[in-house]
C-alpha cells in the first residue's frame, strides 16, 4: 500500500456463540428472560399493527408441550424485513408503520414500543439451539408467508411457504431447546414465567398446554384501575392482589398516579416492621411488561415501609431491561412518589387517627427518619410518635405534658443506667440512643411552647440523690475506703447516697465519652514519642465513673458494717459487677474476671459459713485482676 492510498474497508465478523455466552453470563440475570423477550416482541408487533388498523385482533398465545412456540396477531414481517432485521444482529425491527420519519418523530414512535435495543430474538439462543420464525406481514396485501430458521452457530435459511401455512398476518416463533435448557420450556415453568412477566400486559395472553387447554395469565385493566361498586369492594380486591403478589395483608393502600410519565399503581403498607436496610422489592412494569421485581430505587430510602406495584410508560430501562436507568426522570419520579406517600401520612392524621396510631406503632422509625428533614411533617406527627421513656413507651406529647423539663440521654446504655433511679426521683428522661430520637426530642420546643429539652449528664442524676448524714458516712468510712481502693483499678470512684427505689443497691454513673477519654489517657501513658504527643493533645482530663451505693438498700447497709477486709473486698466487687450488668454495656476482660471471681468467692463464703462449727466469716484470698 502506497502512502496516502485509501485504506481498505472491512466488516466486523460476529461470533454468535460468543455473543450468546456474553448475554447469558453478563447481561441477563437468568435464562428465563427469553420468554420476556418473546412476549415483548409480540406486544410490539401488535402495537405496530394497531397503528395500521385499530380494529386488528390483539392476542398472544404461548404453546407448551412437545413444541414450544409464541404466536401473535401482530404486524408480521415481509421477506425483505426478515433479511434486514432477523439476519442482522443488533438491528431493531421496532420501526414505524408509515415510512421515513425525522429523528423527533422516530423517537415518539419508538416510545410506543417496549423494546429499545434490538436484541430481542437473539436472547432466545440462551435456551435454544434453533429458532424458527414463521411470519406474514400485515403491511402488504397478499403478503407471502416467510420462514426464517436460524441456528446458534450463525447459519440461517429463509423459505417462502404456501399461504395456508399462516392464513392471517402475525408471527409464530418456535424454539428447539438445548438439552441443558429444557427445564425453561417445561409447561409448568412456562406458565409460571408468563404470569411473572405478563400479568399486567394489555393484550390477551393465553398459555396452551399439550392437551390444548388454555389458561389466560392476565386480566385488564390493572387491579388498581378496575371499577368496583363500593370503596370497600375495591379495598378488598387490592388486598387480595397484595396477598397474591407479596404474600402479606397490607395495613393500608396508597394510590400512585403520575400522568406526566404515564405511571400508575399502588403502594401497600407493610403490617410489620422491617429493617431499613432490607431491599424494598418494588415491582415495576413498563407498558405492562414486568421490568423488575426488586426496583428499590423507585422510592426514597425512608419509605421502606411500603411495597409498590407500578406500570409506567416513560421510565427508561437499562440495556438488560431488568432495572431502571438512573437518570433525571427517575429522580423526579422518586421524589414525586415520596411526596405522595408523605401526603398519605398527613391525610391520615386528620381522617383516621386510629389507623395512624397502628401505623406509627409499627413504622415509627421510618416516620422519624422523614420528620428530621420535613418541618411540616415534624410539626404534625412528632407529638404522635412513641419514645422509650422513664414513664414507659409513650408519645412525646403525652410525656411532655407530664414533664415540662425533658431530659434525653445520648446512648441506650446511659438510659438503662439511670432510668429506674430517675423515674423514682421524678425526672422525665427519654432514651435518645436510638436512631433519630435524640435529634427529634431536641426539636420538641419548636412545636410545643413551655417545654425545655436538655441532655442528661451524671451531675443531673447525682443532684437528685440525697446525702447520708455525717454519722452514717463516718460509720461506713472503712468500707468506703476499701471500695475506693478496689475500684480505683477500674477508674471508678465510690459515693454513699440514699435514693429510690430502695431495691436498687447501686447505680453506676458512666458514659461512653468518659470511657473513651480514659482509654485515650491510658494509651497515652503507654505510648512513646510522637504518638504519645498526639494522644496527649486530644484531651486533658480523664473523667472517672462513679459507683453510687444506696444506703436505703438493706444489703448495702449490712455491707457498710463489714470489718473483715477480704469479705469487704469481695462484696465491693460483687456490687460493682451487678451494676455493670444492669448497665448492659460490653465488659472488658478484667471486668469479666472480676464478676467471675466475686461470684465464686461469695459462693465459697456462703457454703463455708454454714458448715458445722463455723463461728466467724472465713478469710477469702484476694488476687489482683
Amino acid at each position: 500500500m502506497t502512502p496516502n492510498e485509501p485504506s481498505a474497508q472491512h466488516t466486523f465478523q460476529v461470533d454468535l456463540r460468543g455473543l450468546v455466552d456474553l448475554l447469558s453470563h453478563h447481561l441477563y440475570s437468568s435464562p428465563r428472560v427469553y420468554l420476556r423477550e418473546l412476549l415483548q416482541n409480540a406486544v410490539d408487533a401488535i402495537t405496530a399493527r394497531q397503528a395500521l388498523d385499530q380494529a386488528a385482533p390483539a392476542e398472544i398465545t404461548v404453546t407448551t408441550g412437545d413444541a414450544f412456540s409464541v404466536s401473535d396477531t401482530g404486524v408480521g414481517l415481509t421477506e425483505a424485513d426478515v433479511h434486514t432485521f432477523l439476519a442482522t444482529i443488533g438491528r431493531s425491527s421496532k420501526r414505524t408503520p408509515g415510512g421515513d420519519l425525522d429523528a423527533g418523530q422516530l423517537a415518539d414512535a419508538r416510545a410506543e414500543f417496549i423494546g429499545q435495543f434490538g436484541i430481542g430474538l437473539l436472547a432466545c439462543f440462551v435456551v435454544a439451539d434453533e429458532i424458527t420464525v414463521t411470519t406474514r406481514s400485515a403491511r402488504t396485501p397478499d403478503a407471502p408467508v416467510v420462514e426464517w430458521r436460524g441456528r446458534s452457530d450463525g447459519r440461517y435459511t429463509i423459505t417462502t411457504l404456501p399461504t395456508d401455512a399462516r392464513p392471517e398476518p402475525g408471527t409464530t416463533v418456535t424454539l428447539t431447546p438445548r438439552a441443558d435448557a429444557e427445564e425453561w420450556t417445561a409447561p409448568r415453568r412456562v406458565l409460571e414465567l408468563a404470569r411473572h412477566y405478563g400479568s399486567l400486559l394489555r393484550h390477551r395472553v393465553t398459555v396452551v398446554d399439550g392437551a390444548g387447554r388454555g389458561t389466560r395469565i392476565n386480566q385488564t385493566p390493572a387491579p388498581w384501575a378496575r371499577r368496583h361498586d363500593t370503596p370497600a369492594a375495591r379495598r378488598e380486591a387490592l388486598t387480595a392482589h397484595c396477598r397474591d403478589t407479596f404474600d402479606f395483608t397490607p395495613l393500608d393502600t396508597i394510590d400512585l398516579d403520575l400522568p406526566l410519565v404515564g405511571l400508575s399503581g399502588v403502594a401497600y403498607v407493610l403490617p410489620e416492621a422491617v429493617p431499613p436496610s432490607r431491599r424494598a422489592g418494588h415491582r415495576v412494569h413498563l407498558k405492562g411488561m414486568l421490568l423488575s421485581d426488586q426496583a428499590d430505587e423507585l422510592l426514597p430510602e425512608w419509605a421502606f415501609f411500603v411495597r409498590c406495584v407500578v406500570d409506567a410508560e416513560r421510565l427508561r430501562p437499562t440495556a438488560s431491561r431488568e432495572a431502571l436507568y438512573a437518570d433525571e426522570t427517575l429522580a423526579a419520579v422518586r421524589d414525586a412518589l415520596g411526596l405522595r406517600i408523605r401526603d398519605w401520612l398527613t391525610d391520615l392524621s386528620a381522617s383516621d387517627p386510629g389507623l395512624l396510631h397502628r401505623f406509627l406503632s409499627v413504622h415509627h422509625l421510618a416516620v422519624k427518619a422523614l420528620a428530621r428533614h420535613d418541618d411540616e411533617l415534624l410539626r404534625m406527627l412528632l407529638p404522635w410518635l412513641p419514645f422509650e421513656t422513664t414513664d414507659g413507651n409513650v408519645t412525646l406529647d403525652e410525656f411532655a405534658r407530664a414533664h415540662p423539663v425533658v431530659l434525653v440521654t445520648r446512648t441506650v446504655e446511659e438510659f438503662r443506667q439511670v432510668a429506674p433511679i430517675a423515674g423514682a426521683a421524678g425526672l422525665g428522661v427519654i432514651n435518645g440512643g436510638y436512631t433519630y430520637d435524640r435529634d427529634l426530642v431536641h426539636r420538641l420546643p419548636e412545636i410545643r411552647t413551655g417545654t425545655t429539652v436538655a441532655d442528661l449528664d451524671p451531675a443531673t442524676v447525682t443532684a437528685h440523690l440525697d446525702n447520708v448524714d455525717p454519722a452514717t458516712e463516718l460509720a461506713a468510712a472503712a468500707f468506703l475506703a476499701t471500695a475506693r481502693q478496689v475500684l480505683g483499678r477500674f477508674d471508678c470512684d465510690v459515693a454513699l447516697r440514699t435514693f429510690h427505689p430502695s431495691s436498687a443497691p447501686a447505680l453506676l454513673l458512666d458514659d461512653r465519652e468518659a470511657r473513651h477519654e480514659r482509654t485515650r489517657t491510658r494509651l497515652a501513658d503507654q505510648a512513646d514519642g510522637l504518638w504519645a504527643d498526639i494522644l496527649g493533645s486530644l484531651g486533658s482530663s480523664a473523667p472517672r465513673a462513679q459507683l453510687v451505693l444506696n444506703h436505703l438498700n438493706p444489703l448495702v447497709r449490712r455491707a457498710a458494717a463489714i470489718r473483715h477486709p477480704e469479705l469487704a473486698t469481695t462484696t465491693v466487687e460483687a456490687l460493682y459487677g451487678q451494676a455493670l450488668l444492669l448497665a448492659r454495656r460490653p465488659l472488658k476482660a478484667s471486668e469479666s474476671a472480676l464478676l467471675n471471681r466475686s461470684f465464686l468467692a461469695l459462693l465459697d463464703h456462703a457454703m463455708l459459713g454454714h458448715e458445722p462449727g463455723a463461728q466467724n466469716p472465713p478469710a477469702t484470698p484476694h488476687q489482683e485482676p
